[in-house]
């Protein structure tokens, strides 16, 4: 059957926490990048030519805000989606407000620069185990959007400053895919953080301040 390359899914949606769900317990989907639809997005995406994995822009139009993510199941209600908490503060979005959701294709990632929202994050001991455990979460990563990750009964917000793609390796991207992807980490000091004075060792922000991570999602 002839499929028109043009066609694209654009729907709108209305929008709420992960945690208004129902049945079992959804946490952890608040702690990555991938949202829920209703089962009449599957069988649209399904008529159409969409390139796998499927990547969607959300955009809310009255805030003149946007964001990427993937999907993770089509089992909403009809006429909402549901996605993690952070995303909606992000996108400056309310329980019931619309969202306008289309299909989209992101280049493949090779780099991000991150920054921690809290000195917290110097607690962890080992930052290149948990940022790889944690962005298998995430489909794509967009520049401005501060994420959540969890750790140890704790959340800890990253804000992506900088994202670079395969494509165009030499030029900051909008968004980026991460899945299967060799993605080299930058980290920018964390917000409130103080270098001490005088300094005998290398500090923890420069110990972690590159890190090659291989995510396979």
């Amino acid at each position: 059957m002839f499929q028109n390359p043009n066609l694209s899914f654009t729907e709108t949606y209305r929008c709420y926490p992960v945690t208004f769900m129902s049945g079992n317990e959804r946490e952890n989907v608040n702690y990555g990048g991938k949202i829920i639809l209703p089962p009449t997005a599957l069988a649209k995406l399904a008529g159409l030519n969409i390139e796998y994995p499927m990547l969607f822009e959300l955009r809310n139009t009255n805030k003149q805000r946007h964001s990427h993510a993937g999907v993770l199941e089509f089992i909403a209600e009809e006429g909402r989606v549901y996605l993690p908490y952070w995303m909606m503060q992000t996108l400056l979005l309310s329980e019931g407000d619309l969202i306008e959701i289309k299909n989209t294709t992101l280049p493949l990632g090779t780099f991000v620069k991150i920054q921690p929202q809290s000195p917290d994050f110097l607690d962890i001991s080992d930052p290149k185990a948990v940022l790889e455990n944690s962005f298998r979460n995430f489909s794509t990563l967009t520049q401005g959007d501060v994420i959540q990750i969890y750790y140890n009964n704790k959340t800890y917000e990253i804000m992506v400053l900088e994202v670079r793609s395969l494509e165009s390796p030499n030029n900051p991207s909008i968004g980026i895919s991460i899945v299967e992807t060799d993605l080299e980490v930058d980290f920018a000091p964390p917000v409130g953080y103080v270098e001490p004075k005088p300094q005998p060792k290398q500090s923890m922000v420069s110990l972690i301040r590159k890190l090659d991570l291989y995510l396979v999602i």
